[in-house]
């Protein structure tokens, strides 16, 4: 077998993983950790992003394994809902 062979073999095989990987995560069967610049698990993710008008959105957040519901508008944002152990005196989510 001669290196050009070789060198198509290793691509075909490379294609058909990342071709199985990509039908895979998009079926919903795979999921890959979305990781920080440090390698490290994000500590927020967004969980899902209703829009009710052009202008306003809720976006339900996790934050460390807690759900949190967030509107925004025009005017700014606010917290809808946070788990009793993140209530606090007003100040930012933590």
């Amino acid at each position: 077998m001669n290196p050009i062979q070789q060198a198509f073999g290793i691509l075909l095989v490379l294609a058909l993983l990342g071709g199985v990987l990509w039908w895979l995560r998009r079926k919903g069967v795979a999921q890959f950790t979305v990781r920080g610049r440090a390698g490290k698990v994000r500590a927020m993710k967004l969980i899902e992003r209703l829009p009710l008008t052009p202008q306003h959105t809720l976006h339900l957040v996790d934050l460390e394994g807690r759900e949190v519901l967030i509107a925004t508008s025009p005017g700014g944002c606010s917290i809808l809902y946070r788990p009793p152990e993140l209530q606090g005196n007003g100040d930012a989510v933590r």
